[in-house]
């Protein structure tokens, strides 16, 4: 049988990893891809109508068909491609082979290459290629390249190099005392409610679980592992991903903890995020209302395909009635990037800028008997900020036509704005939490999307509905939030930062959300 013709996917291309590559992968090494197909119909008008779809019809409707899923599965299988896994409303298609079958399918070159940590991964560079046939069927393939790609966004505090311990902290807070200050629907705890946490390394011990919800005398909530793309609880130290993973659980639980928690564990690769979105989105067994995410990185740091496959799962969940909870970010307007065309310069999170989530910035947060005394931008170094700014990949959604959102930096486009909302994320005003048997306080924007999922499991519940997409809601509502006005996140070295302001601003969004 002759090959097909074969053209490039459409934002595909990927740039050279910037450690030195050995061209020494392993070719007979068995490996699995994802393939993102189209939707049988747009989602556009029903994203506009505010309706909502249950799982079952959003699958009948606008999940793919089969008959592309065949198309796809022939092109594969002329490449000795097995199927691993189909799912319609996912609009997944998993293929198993080869790394040399896998090169010869999409017509690529993958090389060995180590991460930061020293661990061996896949890399490519430049174009996928598929039959020209597959052009208006195929969205995205993911997987052949397998280096990190986003990190966690908590800070812990630390004193002359040591970890500060609950009892060392100045100023810090258990995620019920924050509720309480911040005052967040008394009398409801999340019953009813799912709390879906999406995580990209790292595991919880029950034990520490146990042992933290009994030192707040708050009933431990369930909390549930599933494991995405061979992702496993794998808990190891409390300086590592740990620490993020029991955030995330100690945060959303204490607040809510009459909600079930599921943790969605993934590898930390483009194909392990977006296959672990998408099967907390269409979770139909557990059905999360609410998905917390605290892993993300710069837009320049994503592939054109990722940036538009994890928005367009993100629309699914705004129609299934999900709410998307994100961290902004902890390096403040430059977001971590010093390289590149944009080192230095304001570079905004992902996936935070996706319109169609809640981006949560951070703080600083001082009390005086449990009453908020003054609250500012969170920024307490060159590297360590709130996450905010403008995208320069998504625009300017309808809900913050009247925000004054600025261009993005260095165009004329106008994007989307990055945050939302915004609450304590100072590692010195911190959260009290317990990881691996310590003790300690951690901050970061990471704590912040957890709360906010605490909080929406609680209105869900007062309400008797889930919020789901809440932003125009948040944004059309005056007085919902209280208006941060101080400080700034600027860490670029141009000084193009971002200042607080009265309104919406690239620092705080809207402010502190209490309710909707």
């Amino acid at each position: 049988m002759s090959s097909p013709k074969k053209i490039a996917l459409a934002g595909s291309h990927k740039a050279p990893h910037e450690r030195e590559t050995t061209g020494k992968v392993n070719r007979n090494e068995t490996i699995e891809v994802t393939v993102r197909i189209r939707r049988k119909k747009s989602i556009e008008s029903k994203l506009q109508s505010g309706e909502r779809v249950t799982h079952k019809n959003y699958e009948k409707e606008f999940g793919s068909s089969q008959k592309d899923v065949d198309k796809v599965e022939d092109f594969a299988h002329q490449y000795h491609l097995s199927t691993a896994q189909v799912s319609l409303a996912r609009r997944s298609v998993i293929l198993r082979g080869s790394v040399s079958d896998m090169e010869a399918a999409f017509s690529v070159n993958l090389a060995a290459s180590t991460d930061a940590a020293g661990n061996q991964i896949r890399v490519r560079e430049g174009d996928i290629f598929i039959p020209a046939a597959l052009k208006d069927i195929i969205e995205g393939v993911f997987g052949l390249d397998n280096r990190p790609v986003a990190r966690p966004m908590f800070k812990i505090s630390k004193r002359d190099g040591q970890i500060v311990a609950h009892t060392a902290a100045p100023q810090a807070f258990t995620p019920d005392q924050l509720a309480k200050i911040y005052g967040f629907p008394n009398g409801f705890n999340g019953k009813g409610q799912t709390i879906g946490i999406i995580e990209l390394g790292g595991g919880f011990r029950t034990k520490d679980l146990t042992n933290y919800f009994k030192s707040l005398g708050i009933k431990k909530p369930k909390v549930k592992a599933i494991s995405v793309d061979s992702g496993k609880n794998s808990p190891s130290n409390a300086d590592g991903a740990d620490g993020e993973v029991m955030l995330d659980i100690e945060v959303a639980g204490a607040v809510s903890p009459g909600a079930n928690i599921v943790v969605y564990f993934c590898p930390n690769t483009d194909q392990g995020f977006l296959d672990a979105i998408t099967q907390s989105v269409h979770d139909a067994a557990n059905k999360p209302s609410v998905i917390s995410i605290s892993w993300g990185s710069a837009e320049v740091n994503w592939t054109q395909q990722s940036l538009t496959s994890f928005n367009e799962a993100f629309k699914a969940a705004s129609l299934l009635g999900v709410t998307i909870c994100v961290a902004a970010g902890d390096a403040g307007s430059a977001d971590g990037v010093t390289t590149g065309a944009t080192g230095g310069q304001p570079n905004v999170d992902f996936p935070a800028s996706s319109p169609y989530v809640l981006a949560c910035g951070g703080t600083s947060l001082i009390v005086n008997n449990g009453v908020v005394s003054t609250e500012t931008v969170w920024h307490d170094s060159d590297t360590s900020a709130g996450g905010g700014g403008v995208s320069s990949t998504f625009p300017l959604p309808d809900y913050q036509a009247n925000s004054n959102v600025p261009a993005t930096a260095g165009f004329q486009f106008k994007g989307r704005g990055v945050p939302d909302v915004a609450a304590d994320a100072d590692p010195n005003t911190g959260y009290k939490v317990l990881v691996d048997g310590q003790q300690m306080v951690i901050g970061g924007t990471s704590a912040v999307a957890p709360l906010m999922a605490g909080l929406i499991a609680r209105v869900n519940q007062q309400k008797g509905k889930t919020a789901g997409f809440i932003n125009p809601t948040i944004y059309a509502t005056p007085g919902l939030c209280r208006d941060i006005t101080v400080g700034d996140n600027d860490t670029t070295t141009s000084h193009g930062g971002y200042t607080a302001r009265v309104g919406w601003d690239a620092c705080t969004g809207l402010g502190v959300l209490s309710k909707f």
